[in-house]
């Protein structure tokens, strides 16, 4: 499973933790986004012990950012790793230089959002050994990202159906991004400001 590299833009960063998303869920949205040619990063490719810059690097590159949490995998939640990757996500989609995708795999948003359940019991456990001003940031992170308006998968859903769903996001959002590129160009050669684009779902 060969993933496509930012040479090509928009590009979609994944950012997820886990064995059985990236055996199941993961590889699905993996094989769709490469028959349908849309250039992604998953961090699982990047050495474990690497600077950590060379992967904010990597998130600085994308233009949007897929979030996919699961309630039976919840390491996630118990990774100072994962939760620095989202608070950089969260402070590139606060400057609108991010769009942020969050997918909740078979997970309460509630859960993600108050850190309750097994997800919160895992981020508390991390918590205890982390800084106060990290977990400030990371529950801001967390807050954030739950706020906004994702995808969402149920018990007794069809996966394969979830996965199209989110290819068909995923590409709406590129085509509008096309679409913005295009009205910066056209403005910016008749002298006038540059205008911004807000993406909402």
């Amino acid at each position: 499973m060969t993933p496509f590299y930012p040479c090509q833009d928009p590009q979609v960063f994944i950012n997820y933790r886990g064995e059985e998303l990236r055996y199941r869920f993961v590889s699905h949205l993996v094989a769709a986004f490469e028959r349908d040619e849309i250039n992604f990063f998953i961090d699982k490719n990047e050495l474990r012990g690497t600077d950590l810059r060379n992967l904010f690097a990597r998130i600085h590159e994308s233009r949007i950012a897929l979030n996919p949490n699961h309630r039976r995998d919840d390491r996630y939640a118990e990774s100072s790793w994962c939760m620095n990757e989202l608070a950089k996500i969260k402070e590139l989609a606060d400057k609108e230089k991010l769009h942020v995708v969050p997918i909740f795999y078979k997970l309460k948003v509630g859960d993600v959002r108050g850190q309750t359940g097994k997800f919160g019991t895992k981020f508390w456990n991390l918590a205890r050994a982390s800084t106060g001003d990290q977990i400030k940031t990371w529950k801001e992170a967390l807050e954030c990202i739950s706020d906004k308006m994702g995808l969402s998968l149920k018990d007794q859903s069809s996966e394969a159906d979830f996965v199209k769903e989110i290819v068909t996001e995923v590409r709406r959002v590129v085509a509008a991004m096309g679409l913005e590129e295009g009205r910066d160009h056209n403005v910016n050669h008749s002298g006038n400001k540059k205008r911004g684009w807000e993406f909402q779902f």
